[in-house]
């Protein structure tokens, strides 16, 4: 039996301007919320990304925690094999700053002790607490900071010529030589020799102090210029990142 070939499957009944069979529509209708759903998760996605690279870039203000003026957060911004290291010396920093509020205390206790150089030291004490809490964060520990976060020599060479000084000011601090501001050995033997026992035991505990950080401090030196070294590194790389960024450089994180 011959088949028609124009005849239709579909009956002639049928209204080809009729609406959709209702499961069709419902079908349709949630396509277009699954479609908008991913539109609306990408969207946010990539406003999450935007506030997130914003941050890292401008951040907010952290620190110090009394009075924010930086961005400070080494779980952010230093890479995971070297954020132990920067944390170790961000805690010799803060050693440092307890000695020097600790050395300014000996200090006025040498000066009650009725020492002839009381006077000049406990004047000297107190200006340590101010510029060398100040200077050491901006000159060794700030650019060996963004040393690690950023990997440019600029920084390096900015901690290695401040750290240095920071050695030898550390040592010259643990000697303690009278009417120089600091109560190190010197001062502490005399205290004791005196019988002055409340200024002796600051004395002590401030040498301590000095002691700690700077052979941390030592310590670290070495280990960041062997980094230094490996990196490859090189004043002629310092000198080009300086005219390329500028001084501007040394003090943003972007």
């Amino acid at each position: 039996m011959n088949q028609n070939p124009f005849a239709s499957t579909h009956s002639l009944d049928t209204n080809p301007f009729d609406d959709p069979a209702p499961q069709a529509s419902a079908d349709a209708a949630r396509l277009d919320q699954l479609r908008q759903r991913e539109q609306d998760l990408e969207r946010r996605e990539r406003e999450l990304a935007t506030k997130t690279d914003n941050l890292r870039r401008t951040g907010r203000n952290n620190w110090p925690p009394f009075f924010p003026l930086i961005f400070h957060s080494i779980k952010d911004e230093i890479p995971d094999a070297s954020q132990a290291l920067i944390t170790r010396l961000y805690q010799l920093w803060l050693v440092l700053f307890v000695t020097l509020i600790l050395n300014m205390v000996a200090c006025i206790l040498i000066l009650i002790a009725g020492s002839r150089d009381g006077g000049r030291d406990t004047g000297a004490s107190i200006g340590y607490v101010f510029v060398i809490s100040i200077t050491s964060f901006l000159l060794w520990y700030r650019p060996i900071y963004n040393g690690y976060m950023k990997e440019q020599a600029l920084y390096y060479y900015f901690y290695f010529f401040f750290g240095g000084f920071h050695l030898l000011f550390s040592v010259y601090m643990i000697i303690g030589v009278p009417s120089t501001g600091s109560a190190g050995l010197i001062q502490m033997i005399q205290m004791y020799a005196q019988h002055h026992w409340v200024a002796a035991v600051f004395c002590t505990v401030a040498t301590v102090g000095w002691t700690v950080q700077g052979v941390g401090n030592a310590w670290y030196y070495r280990a960041i210029y062997a980094h230094h070294n490996a990196a490859g590194h090189t004043m002629e790389k310092a000198k080009t990142e300086l005219a390329s960024h500028g001084a501007k450089a040394y003090f943003t994180r972007g």
